[in-house]
């Protein structure tokens, strides 16, 4: 998916020229790439269509920024953002500029489609959902809104592995091939719940006061000695 966005560039930092733009209703942005750095200033609203659009890492953006010399267009995704969190508001935003014909490293979420897995439908069993995301290496004009992943016909004790997800062509997955995406386990026994629930609770020793009588290795009862009172202060 594309986006567009508008950004103007700033010649001021620190804290509080940023604040100054968030009063005035803009947030600052930085946009990295080419071993140099980009300060501008960008409405928060634009920034947050993206990020609700579920493209936050994987969107390509057409960033049109404007300073004296005129406009120009910088591709890019979104590195990182800054979100405050009592309010909500946006904060900050990072870009990284992308060459089209480079690859780069971006997050995709993982969808699951089609019907409830067999072994949920029948069986009663737990989808695991594990990784909700996975970290791919591609071309810019490859990158996917998302990957999709069909459990549906799973059973219990079965799942997908990372390995035989299909995200499409030119795109590599950078996680771990033996990791698992999704199963399905078998539920929870009645016995075993309340083996569980049941289980009793680890004997906690009662502290024994300074002064208070124990029993020695005879039986006999001897007073606890009480700790050495504090020199501090005496002369």
């Amino acid at each position: 998916m594309k986006f567009e966005a508008d950004a103007q560039v700033r010649t001021v930092a620190g804290k509080g020229a940023a604040r100054q733009l968030r009063r005035n209703g803009k947030i600052p942005a930085v946009l990295y790439g080419q071993g140099k750095s980009l300060r501008l200033v960008m409405d928060p609203a634009t920034v947050r269509r993206i990020l609700l659009a579920q493209a936050g890492s994987t969107g390509l953006i057409s960033v049109r920024v404007t300073d004296e010399g005129g406009e120009r267009h910088q591709m890019a995704v979104i590195q990182d953002y800054q979100v405050d969190p009592i309010t909500g508001h946006l904060l900050h935003v990072d870009f990284f500029e992308v060459s089209m014909d480079k690859p780069v490293r971006v997050t995709v979420q993982v969808y699951l489609v089609g019907d409830v897995p067999i072994g949920v439908r029948q069986d009663q069993g737990v989808l695991h959902h594990i990784h909700r995301e996975l970290h791919i290496e591609c071309l810019p004009g490859a990158i996917p809104n998302q990957i999709e992943v069909d459990a549906s016909s799973l059973r219990i004790g079965q799942g997908i592995h990372v390995r035989e997800v299909q995200p499409g062509e030119g795109i590599k997955i950078l996680d771990d091939p033996e990791a698992m995406v999704v199963n399905v386990s078998a539920p929870i026994t009645e016995a075993k719940l309340a083996a569980m629930l049941g289980s009793e609770p680890a004997e906690v020793t009662p502290a024994v006061e300074a002064g208070a009588p124990v029993e020695d290795e005879k039986g006999k009862a001897e007073p606890t000695p009480a700790p050495p009172k504090s020199s501090e202060g005496k002369k």
